[in-house]
């Protein structure tokens, strides 16, 4: 997708949440403000991502975050840098997939796994790195980070071996997550 399909995309999935009324929505982030969570957490917002956060900052709302369903985080906080909430937020996707790798988990694609632990952890950390980063949307839903990208799908990542797609894309997957779905078949809907 282009920068402009990006814009396009994450204001389109900010009008969809803003007009469930479910979520409290600040108001979006600065250029200022992009700059200093980008320069804390070392990555660049897609450009759908950027979108969505400048069009409103939605925020953990009590109720609706509190369903156990929706994990603990709810809405990133992303003018709360030094919450240590928001920073395990962000860091999720690597602990989790360092915790798997340390109980035996390995990636095909990384070939030869080391025996011992300690080794096994160095290369791991070390191949970590090189993977995209991943970026909190809503509780342990993420994108990955990349200006100049956008329309990527949304991916729980509750574990390295429990990551499932949520949406094709940002718009799609506030519809997934937050929207109730109309049951149209009789008798069976009173029972949804």
């Amino acid at each position: 997708m282009t920068n402009d399909a990006g814009l396009a995309l994450g204001i389109e999935a900010a009008r969809r949440l803003a007009h469930l009324g479910l979520v409290d929505i600040e108001p979006g982030l600065t250029d200022a403000e992009f700059v200093s969570v980008e320069r804390r957490f070392g990555f660049e917002f897609a450009d759908d991502h950027r979108a969505f956060l400048a069009a409103g900052l939605p925020v953990w709302t009590p109720g609706h975050d509190d369903h156990p369903d929706k994990a603990s985080w709810g809405w990133p906080n992303w003018r709360q840098l030094d919450s240590t909430i928001l920073h395990e937020q962000v860091d999720w996707p690597l602990t989790t997939a360092l915790d798997n790798i340390q109980h035996g988990e390995w990636p095909p694609g990384w070939r030869r796994r080391p025996h011992d632990l300690v080794a096994r952890m160095a290369k791991a950390r070390r191949l970590l790195a090189d993977v995209p980063r991943m970026v909190p949307v809503y509780a342990h839903r993420y994108l990955p980070a990349g200006r100049g990208t956008s329309g990527h799908p949304v991916l729980s990542i509750h574990r390295l071996t429990d990551t499932i797609v949520l949406g094709k894309d940002l718009a799609h997957y506030i519809d997934q997550e937050f929207r109730e779905p109309r049951v149209t078949v009789t008798f069976w809907r009173d029972y949804v």
